[in-house]
């Protein structure tokens, strides 16, 4: 794509759909020329539920950024993130035998592995590759060990992948909208483009995203996506089980949830004296005593069962060991202290996500993280990714298989 070109980011999910129009110059200087944000329908933990509502909210987006941004789209690159992602480890060998190692050898594995991905589900649709290390003769290598002489190679890679149907619509969707989609982007990778640095991406790093409706879980290591999930369980699932247990209405359970502090330590906002609901929660059912206990356990039932099932995921060969591990909370919601909860289970190192900042440029790129990761990636490239489609001039992380894709 010619310098000077107007490209666009726009990130799907079940709150907001966010879009931004950039351009990168001949000198690879960004430069953002609209950002927008409006209110997602038709989509649930970004799987397309209603073809027509997601067609008129992308439209709406799309179109707003465009008007800002004076400009016409023809593509734009998709950032999302849905619960039937699936993240495959490989870890394949090659027989070198005393040789040099050449890249039609790394080639070979990348194409053996991606060959058994597609013969065990060919309903999957391959997203992202990522080479997160080389073994040469028991000795590691982060980089391509070409010219290297060898009797083994052995090369690990990460795919993360989606249903070839839920492609499908969200590319109809695209379609209803006049507009080609450039390439699809995974929020997670995007978010570690963005919130982490070289260093933390190199040596290990977690990113949690705390959503609505969903949670995602990114493991980095050697600039890599080495693991990934996404979980259908959301913030908004602790505003339902109260609900469901409590008999209150959703407006009254999202109020409870909203005010709760999740250090589990002071809560004189929401409990009486007696350690009851307060009357004031009541606003459209009748009021009754619901005890500070009741409540408390309901919340720390799903916080569990959410903290067991990302431990367990955690659980990775090489990684939770690694001394100094940085990790990275990321949330929709503005609920207090819910950091306290996760840094249990995490590491001490805990940072999160905000948008306390009072400048504007750090407020938009706290508010459009995953757009402005997705930019970073499309701008310089990713040097452990394989990607789906020709990088541009401009990019400078490119690694020799970036165009793996189309072999």
């Amino acid at each position: 794509m010619n310098p000077d070109t107007p490209r666009g980011v726009i990130e799907l999910s079940d709150a907001k759909i966010k879009c931004i129009i950039f351009k990168i110059d001949s000198k690879n200087s960004l430069q953002i020329l609209s950002a927008t944000s409006t209110e997602s329908e038709g989509i649930h933990n970004d799987v397309v539920v209603n073809l027509k509502k997601a067609s008129n909210a992308v439209r709406l987006c799309i179109s707003q950024a465009e008007k800002d941004a004076k400009v016409l789209l023809k593509k734009i690159n998709v950032v999302f993130e849905q619960p039937e992602f699936l993240c495959t480890k490989f870890s394949k060998n090659k027989k070198i035998n005393g040789s040099k190692i050449y890249k039609e050898d790394i080639e070979f594995l990348l194409k053996e592995a991606k060959k058994q991905l597609i013969h065990n589900d060919k309903t999957q649709s391959i997203i992202h590759i990522f080479n997160h290390n080389y073994i040469v003769d028991g000795k590691n290598f982060l980089e391509e060990p070409i010219g290297v002489y060898a009797d083994l190679l052995t090369h690990e890679i990460t795919f993360i992948s989606t249903k070839e149907n839920n492609l499908k619509n969200i590319k109809e969707v695209f379609l209803n909208c006049d507009i080609e989609i450039e390439r699809f982007i995974s929020r997670t990778f995007a978010l570690g483009a963005q919130l982490l640095n070289n260093k933390e991406l190199e040596f290990g790093s977690i990113i949690l995203d705390l959503g609505f409706e969903k949670i995602s879980l990114g493991l980095f290591r050697n600039l890599a996506l080495i693991h990934s999930i996404t979980f259908p369980i959301g913030i908004n699932h602790l505003v339902k089980d109260i609900s469901k247990v409590c008999s209150l209405n959703l407006s009254e359970s999202t109020n409870i949830v909203n005010n709760f502090d999740f250090s589990f330590l002071k809560n004189q906002k929401i409990f009486d004296g007696n350690d009851y609901l307060k009357k004031n929660f009541f606003i459209n059912s009748n009021f009754r005593k619901i005890s500070k206990n009741l409540i408390l356990n309901i919340l720390k039932a799903r916080l569990n069962e959410i903290t067991d099932k990302l431990q367990k995921q955690i659980i990775i060969p090489g990684f939770h060991s690694i001394s100094g591990i940085n990790s990275i909370l990321q949330r929709e919601s503005n609920l207090l202290n819910i950091d306290k909860y996760f840094i249990n289970f995490l590491t001490s190192d805990l940072k999160i996500a905000n948008d306390n900042s009072t400048d504007d440029k750090n407020n938009l790129e706290f508010i459009f993280s995953s757009c402005f990761g997705a930019i970073k990636i499309i701008k310089d490239g990713w040097e452990t990714e394989a990607i789906p489609e020709t990088a541009d001039n401009n990019v400078k992380k490119m690694s020799f298989f970036a165009n793996f894709f189309k072999n």
